[in-house]
């Protein structure tokens, strides 16, 4: 499986149309990959904050509609990352969306865990209430977003529902990064499962500075691809059977003892 990770930069002078064809134009650099990730609310811009509502769409809205084209032209898997949504009772999440090679969308996250420190994010989105794993030609595939990366009881909730690769769009800051790199691998162990995580670079509105170092991150916590902090595409080939071989030579899972 070939991997594409786009770090991509949300400048707050930039409109979302004017961000969608951007990306559009650097789609073509992931050519022969089976997965494209993309990162958390990276066309609205997640310190948008202001803009949410006015930025807000649905699943057949704009991002979701260019990134059905962009795995059509490719022939692969995209994971665009996640958007605004707002639904039919106007309530506002933030939405993770994957799309099969066909332009069909495979799987749909809504972020469980809305983040409230330096953030408003748990103010105007409403969280998740569901966790569910897409059954792909990749294998089984879970996604989480961001913040989520701090609640391993999550995690664990996809591992027993089958995931085998677990995609994690962000917007993690630059100033706790090495927290993002701690969490990315620590999951990765601890549920023998293959993180892809996709991180936004550059600086959003209210000066924040984003972290980057998008990375793979395989069950025995070996990275095996890492990215800078420039926005750009990095590649990582892996054989997803990597996670069915660490479980059967190191079977923690099967020794579990909870509940008690």
């Amino acid at each position: 499986m070939r991997i594409a990770l786009f770090q991509i930069a949300s400048p707050p002078e930039e409109s979302p149309r004017q961000r969608r064809e951007r990306v559009d134009g650097m789609v073509t650099r992931a050519r022969g990959a089976d997965l494209v990730v993309l990162p958390e609310l990276w066309a609205a811009g997640y310190f948008a904050f202001d803009a949410y509502t006015e930025r807000a769409e649905t699943l057949a809205g704009p991002t979701v509609t260019a990134a059905r084209g962009w795995a059509r032209r490719l022939g692969a898997h995209v994971h665009l990352g996640s958007i605004v949504e707002r639904d039919d009772r106007g309530r506002l999440f933030n939405t993770a969306v994957l799309i099969d090679p066909d332009g069909e969308i495979a799987h749909t996250y809504r972020k469980v865990h809305v983040f409230g420190y330096a953030s408003r994010e748990a103010e105007l989105l409403t969280p998740g209430d569901t966790l569910e794993v897409a059954d792909t030609g990749l294998g089984p595939i879970g996604a989480t977003t961001c913040y989520d990366l701090r609640f391993p009881e999550l995690w664990r909730g996809l591992v027993d529902r089958g995931a085998k690769s677990v995609i994690v769009p962000a917007a993690w800051p630059a100033a706790r990064r090495e927290h993002w790199r701690l969490f990315t691998t620590c999951r990765a162990v601890e549920e023998q499962v293959l993180v892809i995580a996709c991180n936004a670079v550059g600086t959003q509105d209210g000066g924040v500075e984003l972290g980057g170092h998008s990375r793979v991150v395989d069950p025995w916590g070996t990275v095996l691809a890492e990215a800078g902090t420039a926005e750009g595409v990095t590649f990582c080939d892996v054989d997803p059977a990597v996670v069915d071989t660490v479980r059967a030579e190191f079977p923690v899972l099967a020794d579990r003892r909870w509940p008690l």
